[in-house]
């Protein structure tokens, strides 16, 4: 099996499938690269369980999110605490090392892994496919039955076979990271403004993310490209730069520009392959669930690849139609969330998810 992405997703994949098969992860990447997305849910700690991870990833040592607090549908500040939960507190992961991690799994349990890899060509070959690939200026063609696209939210594999993507929105975030002289606990901040929404969250080794949302159409990104215009728009903030103050925030490092738009892979599985990930179902940050995504589709994508190699002609079809139901109740939490936020109701960004604008791309 090729699995092209080597991400949370597709590492997450072949960790699990390559104890039984033989497992081959590209990517264009040779090192996983800095990215805003740091938030891993309390029900992670499942996951990892069942894919035998829990003691290891606790001793990766990511900072406890034990609450969070936000400015969102009135003027005040509301807390909810993780304890809360029943799976307890979540995590704000140094992002880097925990992909490097799940990689780092991924080869020890016997997946090979090719990065950085470029795939110029995919082909029918038979019952299987044939990828050409360019390494160190030369091609070099592999042959696979199964391929599984964890290429993100372009879900570059499964769109070439003929899938297409229901884009929901035009969401994008600017972000940036920093520092903290004062860190204090670990609570997750979000203001929402006319403009779009907030976020900003304490890391491992007193450092910080902070990240603004909008639409990519409206004038407010004009402000998100940059650290400098992120830092501007964050002054008129009044929670958020007050108590970015009091932890004495200091940008310092990698800051960047991504989508960050729900989309949906219609369909996420076909004759020879599946999507995980991103390229399945591509979820809005405010939801927090974007990692538990990978961590989900990237073992059930296993464990339907391990009985489709087996024999099994339903496993593939099957895998697609069991994250209709996920992305269903996404969306309809999703609009909730966004619902209870109607101060500013003749705002674009806000008018938008008062009645969702599907797109199809």
């Amino acid at each position: 099996m090729v699995v092209l992405g080597a991400g949370p997703a597709g590492a997450a994949c072949a960790l699990n499938l390559a104890p039984f098969r033989r497992v081959l992860m590209l990517d264009h990447r040779p090192e996983p690269a800095p990215r805003i997305g740091e938030s891993l849910a309390p029900a992670a700690r499942r996951l990892l369980a069942d894919m035998g991870l829990w003691e290891a990833f606790l001793a990766e040592r990511h900072a406890p999110c034990h609450a969070t607090r936000a400015v969102w549908g009135g003027p005040m500040p509301v807390e909810a605490e993780g304890l809360r939960d029943l799976d307890g507190s979540g995590w704000h992961l140094d992002r880097a090392k925990f992909d490097g991690w799940l990689r780092a799994v991924a080869t020890r349990r016997g997946a090979a892994l090719v990065a950085p890899a470029l795939v110029t060509g995919i082909h029918q070959d038979g019952a299987g496919w044939r990828l050409d690939l360019l390494l160190d200026g030369r091609s070099l063609p592999v042959r696979t039955c199964l391929l599984v696209d964890a290429g993100g939210r372009m879900a570059p594999l499964a769109r070439r076979l003929g899938a297409r993507r229901r884009v929901a929105d035009r969401l994008v975030c600017g972000w940036l990271y920093g520092e903290d002289t004062h860190p204090g606990g670990g609570t997750t901040l979000v203001e929402a403004e006319p403009g779009g929404w907030w976020y900003s969250a304490p890391l491992p080794d007193r450092r910080r993310v902070l990240a603004f949302h909008t639409d990519a159409d409206l004038p407010d990104v004009a402000s998100t490209r940059c650290a400098e215009g992120l830092l501007q728009r964050l002054a008129a903030r009044p929670f958020l730069a007050s108590a970015l103050a009091r932890s004495g925030f200091t940008p310092a490092g990698a800051a960047g520009f991504c989508a960050a738009h729900s989309t949906t892979l219609l369909p996420a599985a076909g004759p020879g392959w599946l999507a995980v990930g991103d390229a399945a179902l591509g979820f809005d940050p405010l939801s927090s669930q974007g990692l538990f995504n990978a961590l989900y589709t990237g073992l059930a994508g296993a464990a339907a690849a391990d009985r489709h190699l087996g024999g099994d002609a339903a496993a593939l079809s099957a895998y697609a139609a069991g994250l209709q139901p996920i992305g269903d109740a996404y969306r309809s939490h999703l609009q909730a969330w966004y619902g209870a936020e109607r101060r500013w109701p003749q705002h674009p960004f806000w008018q938008r998810r008062q009645t969702p604008d599907v797109a199809e791309a």
